[in-house]
């Protein structure tokens, strides 16, 4: 088969496409660059740190960076670069895992509602819409006050907030899909419920869901260190990096390097994970090619 035909073929695949498309995308490509670095970077910490998370020097306290510690050292004398690798474990962990708790809960709520209707329906949307008229870290907030602080705790808040978001676009996915001819012919032929569900109509309800999951992850980081600069996730002495800025609000003129190096490490994992899901977005969604 001529080369040429190949690669056609190949371009052919629905994901292979939009994989091409993704490529594409300058920003997104840098996007995935930043997740991947901060991805390495939790998983190598232990080799990157030069000096444990809590390892304190006292006669070193609030030293500016320098070439011993290239981001400084907080108010206990701790190397702030160790410290912020380490939170990368932290803030990765608790966005991949908050958003993953979302997404299976809240696409089986939401397939129930799309694909049964009725009182079915009519019950777990109004449960959504009350969910989702309350601020959502206000939320949060009431639900680790309810639990009590700590990093579980946080990580169970923010998978609970994002429920309907994926609750609510599971199910108007499914009320489209479920129309289709191949969904009909399969219920003709006597084919169970949730074969139909979680063989054809789920699989072809994935590619929303990924590019929302991408851009959660974002918005779950964010609410963490929210959690935890106002002291209702991570407990000391953990390196999250909301809880740091909180350690490191009193020492914001003295020693400013304290709550920048944190706050650039939010900024740029948010936004490499904000800047990959645009470019998911742009190549899985049909309505964004020409």
């Amino acid at each position: 088969m001529p080369p040429a035909v190949q690669a056609e073929e190949k371009v052919a695949s629905p994901w292979a496409e939009a994989w091409y498309s993704f490529k594409k995308n300058k920003l997104a490509v840098i996007g995935m660059m930043i997740v991947l670095f901060f991805i390495l970077l939790a998983i190598f910490a232990p080799v990157i740190a030069p000096e444990g998370i809590n390892d304190q020097k006292l006669d070193a306290r609030l030293q500016a960076p320098s070439a011993d510690h290239w981001f400084g050292t907080d108010d206990f004398g701790r190397d702030i670069f160790s410290r912020v690798v380490f939170g990368a474990r932290i803030s990765l962990w608790v966005g991949t895992f908050a958003v993953m708790g979302s997404i299976v809960i809240g696409c089986l709520l939401g397939i129930l509602a799309g694909y049964y209707g009725k009182w079915i329906d009519a019950v777990i949307s109004r449960a959504f819409d009350i969910m989702l008229a309350f601020p959502s870290i206000l939320l949060a907030i009431a639900i680790v006050s309810v639990l009590g602080p700590s990093l579980q705790n946080a990580l169970i808040a923010i998978a609970v907030i994002n429920i309907p978001n994926f609750g609510r676009l599971i199910r108007s996915r499914v009320l489209s899909v479920k129309e289709e001819e191949y969904i009909m012919a399969a219920r003709a032929v006597g084919m169970k419920d949730s074969r139909i569900l979680f063989q054809h109509i789920l699989p072809n309800s994935m590619a929303p869901i990924i590019v929302q999951g991408t851009l959660a992850i974002a918005t779950a980081i964010i609410e963490a260190a929210a959690l935890g600069f106002l002291g209702l996730g991570a407990e000391a002495p953990n390196p999250e990096w909301g809880k740091m800025l909180a350690d490191a609000k009193q020492f914001m003129i003295q020693a400013p390097w304290t709550m920048i190096f944190p706050g650039i490490a939010i900024m740029l994992t948010v936004l490499g994970f904000n800047l990959m899901g645009d470019g998911m977005r742009d190549a899985l969604d049909p309505r964004m090619k020409s």
